[in-house]
Formats: structure tokens, C-alpha cells, sequence
């Protein structure tokens, strides 16, 4: 779910915390994902479509294999270096709504039949989404497909939203690439957003920077906290009436959550019982995540080609051609990526011809034809 209203909130309060980007402008970025997010969206063009090329020649669906080797290829091959992370055990206070979703698929799945028969479409895509789950069965396929792609994965402890955060906190990496805002709510200072998005969506990149978001709303980091936890957010159940806008303001005024619910008693709002914001603070505040040494080192090395045709074609009825011919791009990639960085630093070392005729070795700090070395394409290093 993330957080309720929180992007229209930071877009009319916070406009400079979030700028857009070019997809060259993340060469050489190290980059975390939250795995289940990207199976999820994979998953819901088969609801959505019911296209038979995303299922195997025995009927399974493969489309989150599909979408997880080709969008991960296609950041490879642009210079990024992705690490997925998967979700672990979910919080206590999570199991709640994890039920509601539950429900919910439930009676969407009735709702979508009816909107099929109907032909609605809207309705047909807005309802299968409700239906999508991603099982045990989903991750340990994608967890396979990324080892034998190279790509480095993490299994966090708990959310992996959380994981991703902790690991941008530490300059692990650069930043998370997520759809959900509450990414912000665990501190992360760089969320990137509609990274991969297909392109007929026409979505722009957009980066969030966490420091210009506390800057624009004029909060401290615990009152961001508060401020998300009113808006609503999975670990609580959200007052009635209570929006972005509103919840801003009530922070502003009041200083903290404590304060706000105080303030509400004798108002017209009504505080869901149990509301345990306090556990909620504290599961954004201190997750269970992996840290310092903990985490596994990142290693991005070449695919293995043979073992990606034998899983992707031999058991999933993928195009042969198609796999290799990525695999290929993939690794060539890689190694032309290195080489790229290293000329990003430094120039491209060269040498050139005195008027002596001798050759005359370049400048320490220079680049080619003695210019100032060249910084990467963002101007500052790469993560």
C-alpha cells in the first residue's frame, strides 16, 4: 500500500525534493530493488491480459521470469548494477492487513468474472491486480534466474523495503528503486522511482532525495515518521477524514503523533482501537535488517549462458534465441561497464608526440589531450 497521498503531499509541499532523470544518468549505479514489487508487477499483465505467450508449453506462468530476466538484462546492459532483495518474515503488526489482502482477492476474483463478462476494462485491470499474488514458488524461480544471471541477491530478515534503506544508509549502494513511497519513511536518502517502467507508459524517472524531503515540509526526521503514520501506512489503521494535507498541518502544529491524538478527543475524528502507532514508529524507526558485515558482499559477475537455456528454455519453453542473444548483450555489458567507469574517474590515459618527436606522457589528472579528467555522467562518483 505504502503511503496514503504522500507523492501529491511532497509534489505540492516538497516540489525540489524530487527531480527527473535520465536513464544514462545511472551508469555505473549500484541500485537495490524490492524483488516482490517487480514479480508483482510482471504477474499482473497475465491477469490482466490472460496472454499465452507469458505461460510455458505445460501451462505454468512464466511471466514473472519473463519480466525479471528482460527488465534486469536491459539494466545491465545500460551500465546499472542491480542487487535484488527479497522480502523476509513479515512484522507482527503487518499481519493485519496482510489479511485484509486476503479478503480482498477474494472478493475481487468474483468481481473480476463479472467485469470479464461485462467487458469492462478498467474494471477487468483494476480487479486483477487485487487477484495477483506472489507465492514462494514466484520468488525461489526469480532467486534462481537472477544467480544465473549474475546478479547479486539479498534475503533480508524482514521487509525488504526496510533491507534496501538500511543498505542505501551505508553506501552500499545508491539508492532504491521502488514504486512505494514508504521507502522515504524508512529514511532511505534516494528513492528512485518508475526506474523500468515500459516505455508506451511514458513515465518519466523520478528521484527523491529524503534530506530535500524533510527540507520542504519542515519536519524532523521523526515527525516525517509521524507524518507518514497519520497519513497511513500498512502498519496502522488510518483515522477517517485525515489526508495528506490535513496530517501535515496536524504534525506542524503539534509537533508530534502523541500531541495530535491528544488534540483529536474532543474533535470529530475517530481513533481506530487498537491504533498502535508507537509499534509502528518503531518497525520504521529500527527494522530488522541486515547491517555492516552481515550483509554478503555484492558481486556482479558474467551470466551463465548454458545454465540460463537450460532452466529458461529447457524448463520454461523460452525463445532460445532471444535468451542468448541477451545473455550475450548482458556480458558484454559488463565488461564494457568497467572499462566505462574507469575513464568516467579518470580520462582515457593516452599519450601524444612531443615536438621532439618523443611521446610525452600525460598529466597526473589528466584526460585525453591533457583536459581536466572527466567526472561521471552525473558529475560526482558512482556508488
Amino acid at each position: 500500500m505504502g503511503i496514503k497521498n504522500l507523492t501529491k503531499l511532497l509534489g505540492d509541499h516538497a516540489p525540489a525534493c524530487c527531480r527527473e532523470q535520465k536513464i544514462d544518468n545511472y551508469f555505473g549505479r549500484k541500485i537495490a530493488i524490492d524483488a516482490s514489487m517487480h514479480i508483482y508487477q510482471f504477474l499482473v499483465v497475465v491477469g490482466r491480459t490472460g496472454d499465452q505467450t507469458l505461460t510455458s508449453e505445460s501451462g505454468d506462468v512464466t511471466s514473472h521470469l519473463q519480466g525479471m530476466f528482460f527488465r534486469t538484462a536491459k539494466m545491465l546492459e545500460v551500465g546499472m548494477k542491480p542487487v535484488y532483495v527479497f522480502d523476509g518474515k513479515p512484522p507482527a503488526l503487518k499481519k493485519e492487513e496482510l489479511s485484509r489482502r486476503v479478503e480482498r482477492r477474494g472478493d475481487a476474483t468474483e468481481q473480476l468474472t463479472e467485469a470479464r463478462e461485462t467487458g469492462g476494462d478498467a474494471d477487468i485491470e483494476k480487479y486483477s491486480k487485487r487477484t495477483v499474488r506472489v507465492t514462494a514458488q514466484h520468488n525461489e524461480e526469480c532467486r534462481r534466474l537472477l544467480v544465473l544471471m549474475g546478479v547479486p541477491v539479498i534475503e533480508a530478515p524482514s521487509e525488504a523495503e526496510a533491507q534496501c534503506a538500511q543498505m542505501c544508509k551505508e553506501g552500499l549502494v545508491y539508492g532504491i528503486a521502488s514504486e512505494d513511497m514508504d521507502s522515504l519513511t524508512f529514511a532511505t536518502p534516494k528513492l528512485v522511482r518508475n526506474l523500468m517502467k515500459p516505455q508506451t507508459q511514458n513515465l518519466p524517472i523520478n528521484e527523491y532525495d529524503y534530506d530535500k524531503v524533510l527540507e520542504g515540509l519542515h519536519l524532523t526526521p521523526d515527525q516525517f515518521v509521524d507524518l507518514c503514520i497519520l497519513c497511513g501506512c500498512d502498519y496502522c489503521g488510518t483515522i477517517k477524514g485525515i489526508g495528506g494535507v490535513t496530517a501535515l498541518k496536524l504534525i506542524q502544529k503539534h509537533e508530534c503523533l502523541e500531541k495530535v491524538l491528544e488534540s483529536m478527543k474532543e474533535s470529530k475524528y475517530q481513533i481506530p482501537d487498537p491504533f498502535p502507532f508507537d509499534e509502528a514508529r518503531r518497525l520504521f524507526k529500527e527494522p530488522n535488517v541486515l547491517r555492516g558485515e552481515q550483509v554478503p558482499p555484492l558481486k556482479w559477475i558474467a551470466a551463465d549462458e548454458e545454465g540460463l537455456v537450460k532452466f529458461l528454455v529447457g524448463e520454461k519453453s523460452f525463445n532460445e534465441d532471444r535468451v542468448r542473444k541477451a545473455v550475450q548483450r548482458v556480458n558484454a555489458a559488463k565488461s564494457k561497464s568497467t572499462q566505462g567507469r574507469l575513464e568516467s574517474f579518470f580520462g582515457a590515459v593516452t599519450t601524444k608526440k612531443s615536438d621532439t618527436g618523443k611521446r610525452k606522457e600525460p598529466e597526473k589528472g589528466k584526460g585525453k589531450a591533457g583536459a581536466p579528467a572527466k567526472k561521471g555522467k552525473s558529475g560526482i562518483g558512482k556508488k
